[in-house]
């Protein structure tokens, strides 16, 4: 190890389940993290100072204001830009640890390029918001061998587990078929304590998985509740012979063939998922004429005038924002865009 990153991570490296010889596994090391709101920007600023070798993040949306009171990646020139999560924390993380590969997409996770998002990585890092995603990731990750390390945070309270395919029990195992309508930061707000501490649970985590330290490692669903100071510690059960996942090995979130249109949860926001990209300068003149259009080199926002406002990137991803009716979403979809 060279003396400049013998510095930049010696108190890391003193500490003895680390070593230099941890270190090195941790700079060898290919995460992958999915979704760069609250816990996915605090995980990868452990994981980047921490010195992981490559890190892969996702993420479908782009930085607001609202995202400011706990999305620590992210400034008011983020917002202001309406920049993409995954190219603002990209930047971020960059000036933090230059020494270390970054790989930033901007897409939503799909069953259409799930596996192909977790090529390589040797640990899958959840950041996530909803249980489709978390389902679909845990899909992944048993099907491949990749251990998921889940994290959840809303209100005052959170959870996280370790997933590690032929020792625990995997997600859907733990909870079943989930509807997808639980309580969500967007729905019932969220403080950002909560996310710190979730976040950081996942993170140490992580770190004994890539250093290889086994027996350290907590085999149990970790809930935090810090406003009134509760903490419970759950052994995980055993794995389920009739789980789809882990048990059959069928992997049905990989099989599901979802909907273009889908409800963004709390968010008022519609997103459309196309199947070919968009031909950004073409659809930016077609808009203007009726539309109040603003653009960045990632992504297109136009008002339309009944009020609601469309965000188009050039993968094919429409968001129609002030509305959940799909109907209503498809209609200005089809108004506006088109073919």
């Amino acid at each position: 190890m060279s003396e400049p990153l013998f510095e930049r991570y010696s108190r890391q490296m003193l500490f003895p389940p680390i070593g230099e010889q941890g270190q090195r596994k941790i700079a060898a090391a290919r995460v992958l993290i999915v979704g760069m709101g609250a816990l996915g920007t605090v995980l990868a600023n452990h994981m980047a100072r921490a010195g992981v070798g490559m890190l892969r993040i996702v993420d479908r949306d782009y930085v607001e204001k609202s995202n400011l009171q706990r999305q620590m990646l992210y400034d008011e020139g983020d917002a202001e830009l309406a920049l993409p999560k995954a190219v603002a924390a990209s930047r971020k993380l960059a000036k933090i640890n230059s020494d270390i590969r970054l790989e930033a997409i901007a897409a939503d996770v799909t069953a259409d390029n799930a596996e192909t998002l977790s090529d390589g990585v040797d640990l899958i890092l959840d950041g996530t918001d909803n249980f489709r995603t978390r389902l679909l990731l845990n899909d992944v990750c048993f099907k491949r061998e990749i251990p998921f390390v889940y994290g959840g945070a809303v209100s005052s309270q959170g959870m996280t587990a370790v997933f590690v395919p032929g020792e625990t029990c995997c997600f859907r195992c733990l909870i079943g078929e989930a509807d997808g309508t639980g309580q969500t930061c967007d729905t019932i707000g969220v403080i950002s304590p909560i996310v710190d501490i979730v976040a950081s649970f996942q993170a140490v985590e992580a770190l004994k998985y890539l250093v290889g330290a086994d027996s350290a490692r907590r085999r149990s669903l970790l809930s935090i509740e810090i406003w009134r100071h509760q903490v419970f510690d759950a052994k995980l059960p055993p794995p389920k012979a009739d789980c789809p996942t882990c048990g059959l090995k069928l992997y049905p979130a990989l099989e599901e063939a979802a909907s273009p249109f889908a409800v963004m949860c709390g968010r008022e926001t519609v997103q459309f998922q196309g199947s070919k990209p968009i031909d950004m300068d073409r659809i930016e003149r077609k808009l203007a004429a009726v539309c109040r259009v603003s653009r960045n080199p990632f992504l297109l926002k136009a008002v339309v005038p009944e009020g609601e406002r469309l965000v188009l990137f050039p993968d094919g991803r429409v968001l129609v924002q002030g509305t959940e009716d799909i109907a209503r979403a498809r209609t200005l979809y089809d108004r506006y865009i088109g073919n």
